[in-house]
């Protein structure tokens, strides 16, 4: 299963948050530290703000955050806001599958249970797991430790 460059994103941001836990972020500073246009930025940010993760305060000095610790938001949580769908094969969606053994065969059951194994994984990480080293982290990302903004663009 592939997952979208949405979802990839939607981590990005939620982490460049948590990592910067002692500022607002700016949408501006998250798309220079990993290469990205702000546009896209922006369209995933509205699904994360939607979904309780983000909040966004307005402003001259306004910026994102999260709206809850990282710790209460998993991976699991993401992707289901994130991606349309998790058709692994046409029988996953009776609507569209013309196989004469969409009834009969275990072809789906062994999908689904693939499907839950992935999800059982994905729910056991939290974006706080995702960012244990934050030192690092945040110079990877850019951003300074005592300000809380990104101070080395990348």
């Amino acid at each position: 299963m592939r997952l979208t460059k949405q979802t990839n994103y939607g981590l990005r941001i939620l982490m460049y948050c948590a990592t910067n836990d002692v500022g607002l972020s700016r949408i501006q500073d998250i798309a220079k530290s990993y290469g990205v246009s702000e546009t896209f930025m922006f369209k995933i940010l509205q699904s994360l703000v939607k979904a309780g993760f983000v909040e966004t305060v307005r402003g001259r000095n306004g910026g994102i955050k999260l709206a809850q610790p990282a710790a209460n938001i998993t991976m699991l949580n993401v992707v289901k806001v994130t991606e349309d769908q998790f058709l692994m094969a046409e029988c996953f969606d009776a609507e569209f599958a013309d196989c004469p053994l969409i009834d009969a065969c275990n072809v789906n059951k062994a999908l689904r249970e693939a499907l839950n194994a992935f999800f059982d994984v994905l729910s056991r990480y939290t974006i706080a797991d995702l960012v244990e080293n934050r030192v690092s982290m945040m110079t990877l990302l850019g951003i300074d430790a005592v300000e809380g903004v990104a101070s080395n663009p990348v």
